[in-house]
């Protein structure tokens, strides 16, 4: 009796953990309806997903989750009225896996003007954050219990680029961590280079890596940076010029090997690349277009040289396709469309990397940044 009782458990365990969904956290824009960081529940079978809670909070932009999934670290992508440096912030919030709720656990100052990206090491001992706005970034020591500290380090970089409406001025875009865990990679729109620092895991100090950046095109704009799950190649989007840059990767060095664009060829009207991911299996590569054509473009890796060739296009089948992300399986892609109010479920073709519409949507108001807490 007791074995049988014993093995009813054990299976009542078993099916509990199998039937356990993935979190999806939406980072928005807070003007309009917004309230804050949206959590779901996201079912990876037939891509089902309940709304569970909000935690309220100022243009929570981007996030970034602790490597133990307890904590949360979102930009408050904001900017004083007086045009000081000070006016971003940046907030550690408690997630509890039982229930979906995110609490506030602090928030520190950015260092800078509207915060757009925030990264946390693999280590989970530091946090960075880059600043669009004054073209700075962070260092924040993390606490035991996964909150931060004051900043413990600000960089500001300086340039400007023939760009005379976006390029005034240095613009942080993000903070990349490398595989390795060594390196921060910082692409910077205003001064068209991908800034690169070795990261003092005792401290969490940033110093200028041997080769202190890669530089790109006069007026190109480097937006996002993603990283092969080879480790052996790197991928850069370019805001202003559409194109992405195909990098080989050995210890802080990144060397280009390919320059493609990422619209199609008979694209006519605005440019704003915005987001790129490499996919699980590292066998494609995607990328977001904003402005006049609001597509995701796929590429297929070639796996012995890194370089990338067209797949296809996709209509975001919204508008403004801002940050996009993976579920856990590797199935489903989602768009965060910022200005249709929505996110819309793509099935993924693991071997075309091409993507169909699954016909379902998550209605979340201005979302930008796709998180997932398994």
């Amino acid at each position: 009796m007791h074995i049988k009782f014993l093995l009813l458990s054990l299976l009542s365990c078993s099916i509990a953990t199998a039937q356990k969904k993935p979190y999806l956290l939406v980072g928005t824009y807070t003007h309009g309806k917004s309230e804050g960081i949206y959590v779901y529940t996201f079912d990876s079978k037939n891509a089902g997903n309940n709304l569970i809670s909000v935690a309220k909070t100022s243009n929570p932009t981007y996030l970034a989750i602790s490597p133990n999934k307890k904590t949360v670290y979102a930009v408050n992508e904001n900017a004083d009225t007086t045009g000081s440096i000070i006016g971003g912030a940046v907030t550690a919030f408690q997630f509890d896996a039982a229930n979906g709720i995110l609490t506030a656990m602090d928030k520190q100052l950015s260092g800078g003007t509207n915060p757009c990206y925030v990264s946390v090491d693999k280590s989970g001992k530091w946090v960075f954050a880059g600043n669009y706005s004054s073209g700075t970034l962070s260092v924040f020591p993390v606490k035991a219990n996964g909150s931060i500290d004051a900043a413990s380090q600000e960089i500001a970089n300086a340039g400007t680029g023939p760009n005379k409406e976006r390029q005034e001025g240095p613009h942080v875009h993000a903070t990349v961590v490398s595989p390795d865990n060594n390196y921060l990679f910082v692409p910077n729109l205003g001064i068209d280079k991908v800034m690169i620092y070795h990261i003092d895991k005792s401290n969490g100090k940033l110093t200028p890596a041997p080769i202190a950046f890669a530089k790109t095109d006069a007026g190109a704009g480097p937006r996002h940076f993603d990283f092969a799950p080879n480790k052996k190649y790197a991928y850069l989007i370019e805001e202003l010029s559409g194109n992405v840059i195909a990098y080989h990767y050995s210890d802080g060095k990144i060397n280009k090997i390919q320059s493609i664009s990422c619209l199609a060829k008979d694209f006519k009207g605005t440019v704003g690349a915005a987001d790129i991911h490499v996919s699980h299996d590292g066998k494609f590569l995607y990328c977001s277009n904003r402005g006049d054509a609001n597509t995701i473009t796929i590429f297929a890796i070639n796996q012995q040289s890194g370089k990338l060739t067209v797949a296809g296009y996709q209509s975001a089948l919204g508008k403004t396709p801002r940050n996009f992300n993976f579920d856990p399986t590797g199935n489903f892609l989602l768009v965060a469309n910022q200005q249709s109010d929505n996110i819309v479920i793509f099935k993924i073709d693991r071997k075309t990397g091409l993507l169909t519409d699954t016909g379902k949507r998550i209605s979340a108001p201005n979302p930008v940044c796709i998180k997932w807490i398994e």
